[in-house]
């Protein structure tokens, strides 16, 4: 049985990140470059492929960061991918960013609860929770953006939670209460495209691969766009 090969990236927020995944082996680059995606994203996916000594068209299929995060870097990690996979004739997987920070934190702290917020600007966060099963972070619920305090005012939640994401660092006060017992994350503060990879397996094995003119990004806050159009509303 041929090994499983998968390439990932990611661009959505601050970080930029490519990783590979050829059956267990695992390459992965990280950088924390805000304004430099675009420059640093391809040079990243060309070192974990020579590193592994496969190229472009031995992939089975190409997962991408699809948000949320900012508009910039989500449309940039959107259209890197579509390129990269229509130039190497496989299917795209879309991971959400919130997910893989959930990911992260179960990597790096055994987490099997995981609350992941990122920073939105304007007063808002992004926000998701995570529960562990089968050694994946899964959805609770849904992703939302909103204001940090309206998280806080939800019900607490019973037991033990880790927090991950840039939303604790912008709104610590407010968002230091959601759990019985919190504990912080500051590994897992920015999406890796490494712990994108067992989501990315797990979603190609559900068969959730669509061809790059299918791949969506999510923003969350769609409406903040078409709002600076004249006439949309």
């Amino acid at each position: 049985m041929n090994e499983l090969k998968i390439l990932a990236l990611d661009t959505a927020t601050e970080a930029c990140s490519a990783a590979l995944l050829v059956g267990e082996r695992v390459y992965a680059r990280w950088e924390e470059a805000p304004r430099d995606h675009t420059k640093k994203i391809l040079p990243m996916v060309q070192a974990v492929l020579d590193e592994a000594g496969i190229a472009l068209s031995d992939l089975d299929a190409i997962a991408f960061g699809r948000g949320p995060g900012s508009f910039t870097g989500v449309r940039i990690g959107v259209g890197v991918a579509q390129g990269l996979a229509f130039g190497a004739g496989v299917p795209l997987l879309g991971i959400s960013t919130l997910a893989a920070m959930a990911q992260g934190a179960h990597r790096q702290e055994g987490a099997t609860r995981v609350i992941s917020a990122i920073d939105a600007r304007m007063g808002e966060i992004y926000v998701g929770r995570y529960l562990l099963q089968d050694g994946i972070m899964v959805l609770d619920g849904e992703e939302q953006v909103t204001a940090p305090e309206a998280v806080a005012q939800q019900p607490t939640l019973s037991g033990l939670w880790f927090s991950a994401g840039t939303g604790f660092e912008t709104y610590a006060d407010g968002l230091s209460a959601l759990a019985d017992e919190q504990k912080p994350c500051p590994a897992a503060r920015l999406p890796a495209a490494l712990d994108m990879l067992p989501l990315a397996r797990a979603a190609w094995l559900a068969g959730a691969a669509v061809t790059p003119e299918q791949a969506t990004p999510v923003y969350l806050r769609d409406k903040v766009t078409w709002k600076k159009l004249p006439g949309r509303e």
